[in-house]
């Protein structure tokens, strides 16, 4: 049987015809220029196109309010191109640069190792002043020219590790992205890391034909083959910058942190971190030195420990294990227990306080064996079969605040901390274990570790009496783009509105009991729930710890503070949490007596 088939001989013809025309074409555009045309023979033989990548504007950084933390400031780095490089009178070039001869040659090694033809950065972040000066010798120096640019400035020299630095891109850098070429900048940490690529905008190219004598003379065919640069886009964060300001100087010469954040949205108020630095440091040439010196500084001011200190919560706990006790029907907010002050055991009490105790004045009074025996009670309910099975209750509630996991919002340097798994009691007790062989997580110590944010995420969770939005530092884009849906979704958690309440209530009673542990630093007129704690530190001295919301009926500013090796949180974190929540709330102190004191 014969089968049927095109004849595709013809076909080739007008391929070969087709590409016959197309060499054609270039052949004669290729005579007209080399030959016909004498101007860009002429023109070739005594001009160079130099490629000048058009750096865009990075997008400016404001706070809630509109006030500007970062802004552009126009620097020049020096590029040279290796292979256009002659007849350089090397001793002159070095004393109009101020650099010396070992300097030269080791930018020069650098620059031909990158490329001969493509040109990289000599000298990089030149001042106006040193650009003034240099600039009118430049024709000297064939194969060198300026690269405008610009660095970050600071006009409040404040939340370094929020909003992080740009630095010079690394070799990984460019193997991970095209876009950038040797000498860029990139975000290196913080914001200006996380949000890079809005923040860097896009990059145009000017061509400009350049003489023999190294001068600019005017843009290649009127600048038909130009791009422009687009800016990066501008943001707005949650941060407020005279609150962030405020907590600033409130930690000043102490070692510890601050974070606040607005419970209905989830952005940060404020992330404060002690000890800090001047994010204008790391700007310029200095930048390297400064980096070095703050990265070798004991005191650690590179450690954000707001996101990536931890530490026992303390009685700052004690709330989520009562709204836990109380979601499992083990227990009501009346359930009453006697209390016999240091004597008691297993876990003493630490205050001295009318027994027997409920809810309400077990927080107010911070009564550890209340605690202990509610937690004690659950794991002996009838609902759970077994001490694992009630572990495993408490475990999946403790998860549901945010502990135990980071927020993976667009939060610098977050660490995870510890809520301890029944495997690790497993491992250790071999099997066999119960609540009294954990009790010290009843109290908020033990295994257990969070950090300052965690520590606000879950006050925000209790002012709103059970969900939370994960806690995020932006607000917006300034093209009203949006921001990612990770952190405007709500995170409902599995506890009744009615026992949050009840917890709230005790919290209140943390300022306004005549017992309470925060009653000396109450605000007037206004009406803060929130929890003192005291947190066991094995390397030294207790740490000083708060967590609360006000106002208590519908918050607006939900705070953690953590004060290393400061003691009883009375002391130091619940003051300085209360000028925090006054000065954002109302925006002055009344008791400027009490705010002295800290300030000073």
């Amino acid at each position: 049987m014969i089968k049927n088939r095109t004849n595709y001989s013809s076909r080739k013809y007008v391929v070969i015809m087709i590409f016959s025309i197309v060499v054609l074409v270039l052949l004669v555009k290729l005579f007209m220029i080399q030959v016909v045309d004498q101007s860009y023979k002429h023109s070739s033989d005594n001009n160079t196109l130099r490629y000048i990548t058009q750096y865009p504007a990075r997008g400016k950084v404001f706070d809630r309010n509109g006030r500007l933390l970062v802004y552009n400031e126009a620097i020049y780095d020096l590029m040279v191109i290796p292979r256009q490089v002659k007849k350089l009178d090397t001793l002159d070039f070095c004393s109009t640069m101020n650099i010396s001869r070992e300097y030269f040659n080791e930018r020069m090694i650098k620059a031909r190792r990158y490329s001969t033809f493509s040109p990289s950065v000599f000298m990089a972040q030149i001042t106006k002043e040193e650009y003034g000066m240099i600039a009118e010798n430049l024709h000297k120096y064939q194969g060198f020219y300026f690269q405008t640019r610009s660095v970050r400035n600071y006009p409040y020299p404040i939340a370094a590790h929020t909003l992080g630095n740009i630095g010079e891109v690394s070799k990984k850098d460019l193997e991970r992205d095209s876009y950038y070429k040797s000498g860029d900048y990139i975000g290196k940490s913080g914001i200006e890391q996380f949000y890079e690529k809005e923040l860097r905008g896009e990059k145009g190219m000017k061509i400009i034909v350049v003489d023999v004598h190294n001068r600019e003379k005017e843009s290649f065919m009127d600048g038909q083959f130009d791009t422009l640069p687009v800016a990066g886009k501008d943001i707005f964060l949650g941060i407020d910058a005279e609150l962030q300001l405020y907590g600033e100087k409130l930690l000043k010469n102490k070692t510890g942190s601050i974070v606040a954040i607005e419970p209905s949205t989830g952005q940060i108020l404020a992330m404060v971190s002690s000890p800090a630095y001047d994010p204008n440091e790391l700007v310029g040439r200095v930048r390297s030195d400064n980096y070095t010196k703050l990265l070798n500084d004991t005191l650690k001011p590179l450690i954000n420990r707001a996101t990536s200190g931890v530490y026992p919560p303390g009685s700052t706990f004690k709330m989520l294990n009562g709204l836990i006790v109380l979601q499992s029907g083990a227990v009501t907010a009346k359930s009453a227990y006697p209390c016999n002050g240091k004597e008691s055991q297993p876990i003493r009490c630490t205050h001295s306080h009318n027994s027997p105790v409920a809810l309400h004045e077990a927080i107010e009074n911070s009564c550890n064996p209340y605690f202990w025996e509610t937690f004690r009670d659950m794991f002996a309910s009838s609902r759970f079969a077994s001490a694992k099975e009630a572990y495993s209750f408490w475990y999946d509630h403790v998860l549901s605040f945010g502990l135990g996991s980071t927020f993976k919002t667009d939060i610098p340097s977050e660490v995870s901390g510890s809520i301890p798994k029944s495997s690790l009691y497993d491992k250790v007790y071999r099997g066999v274990w119960n609540a009294l062989t954990i009790r010290s997580l009843s109290i908020g110590q033990g295994e257990i570790l969070v950090t300052p944010l965690q520590l606000a995420n879950m006050a925000a969770a209790i002012g709103n009496e059970g969900y939370y939005y994960p806690p995020h530092l932006i607000k917006s884009f300034s093209d009203g783009s949006a921001i990612d849906s990770v952190m405007t979704t709500k995170k409902v958690i599995d506890i009744k509105s009615k026992h949050f309440k009840d917890v709230k209530i005790g919290m209140c009673r943390v300022f306004e009991g005549d017992h309470g542990t925060a009653r000396f630093s109450k605000i007037d007129s206004m009406q803060v729930a929130g929890k003192t704690g005291t947190a066991e530190n094995p390397h030294g001295d207790d740490h000083s710890l708060f967590m609360g919301f006000a106002p208590a009926d519908k918050p607006q500013i939900a705070i953690a503070v953590v004060v290393e090796n400061a003691g009883f949180g009375s002391q130091w974190a619940a003051p300085i949490a209360s000028l925090m929540i006054e000065k954002y709330l109302r925006g002055y102190i009344k008791n400027t007596n009490k705010e002295k004191r800290f300030l000073e």
